[in-house]
């Protein structure tokens, strides 16, 4: 009898593919189901997301894994063959191994034909949030050169835009026409200011004396209104770049939260496998003795 049972395997590959096979195809509908229900394929960082899909995506996934784990573990239990002369607790053992790697093999599948959800749902919050952050970073250098690069005709959509035409302008009607160059200068200088945070003191004076001979300002007047905008240029510019690392941080935490959810109902579902296996394993004994008439 002992040479009988080393050569047996403990393990009926069978049974267990053909539970992974079934938890994978309910994990299939399931995810298919909340995408209709506008759960699995919401994404965390969105605007409308927020508590409404924490809750519910934290629930349908836990949903998921608990029903696909059950009836994968519970099929493996149930299709596996009868193991004569093992010992209760082999038994149970042998069991509970089987759930498990039903839900392993079963996990391995489903990540192999969600991977691009998965990834969506953990990854995309984050390089989202570091992208917003490092074009508003870079936005006022990028755009400037931009416009410079089309020879004003894309300079509608520079940031800096505002600023410079604040900073020239003039009550004078017949210094209306011909600004386009010291528009794109006053720009460029503008952005490379708020990039390295200050105004050097020759940048100041020469705005300031370009400005007044186009203004027709003072000297003092045409410094006052430099520094004036300036200041305001560099509040936005500050102001957007909190706003950008507020974003990346708030995606940062979504995209972790997101993932430790995934874990904990990857082990619920882990759990859910092995207790169903023991219980099919038992119904399956307990069938095996009994004739039928």
């Amino acid at each position: 009898m002992e040479a009988v049972e080393t050569a047996r395997s403990g393990v009926s590959w069978g049974a267990i593919l053909a539970g992974a096979a079934a938890a994978t195809a309910l994990s299939l509908v399931l995810y298919l189901l909340g995408s209709g229900l506008g759960l699995s394929a919401a994404s965390p960082w969105s605007d409308n997301s927020g508590v409404a899909f924490g809750i519910g995506a934290i629930l349908w996934l836990t949903l998921t894994q608990l029903a696909a784990s059950a009836i994968g573990g519970y099929m493996a239990g149930r299709l596996r063959t009868k193991w004569a002369s093992i010992h209760t607790d082999e038994v149970y053992f042998r069991d509970t191994a089987h759930g498990l790697l039903t839900w392993a093999v079963s996990t391995m599948l489903a990540a192999a034909l969600f991977s691009s959800v998965i990834s969506k749902m953990t990854g995309t919050a984050v390089d989202a949030g570091a992208g917003v952050a490092k074009a508003t970073l870079a936005s006022g250098a990028a755009a400037t050169a931009a416009a410079a690069k089309d020879g004003g005709d894309s300079a509608g959509a520079n940031p800096l835009d505002y600023f410079s035409d604040m900073m020239l302008r003039t009550d004078k009607p017949d210094a209306a026409g011909g600004s386009g160059e010291l528009r794109q200068e006053t720009m460029r200088i503008l952005a490379n200011s708020i990039k390295n945070g200050s105004l050097a003191a020759d940048d100041r004076a020469y705005l300031a004396r370009r400005i007044a001979a186009r203004t027709g300002l003072d000297q003092a007047a045409a410094e006052k209104r430099v520094d004036d905008v300036y200041a305001r240029g560099a509040a936005a510019a500050a102001k957007a770049k909190a706003t950008a690392r507020e974003a990346a941080d708030t995606a940062r935490k979504a995209a972790a939260g997101t993932a430790l959810w995934l874990t904990v109902a990857l082990l619920i579902g882990a759990f859910v496998a092995s207790w169903c296996a023991t219980l099919g394993g038992k119904l399956r004994d307990g069938l095996a003795g009994v004739s039928h008439r």
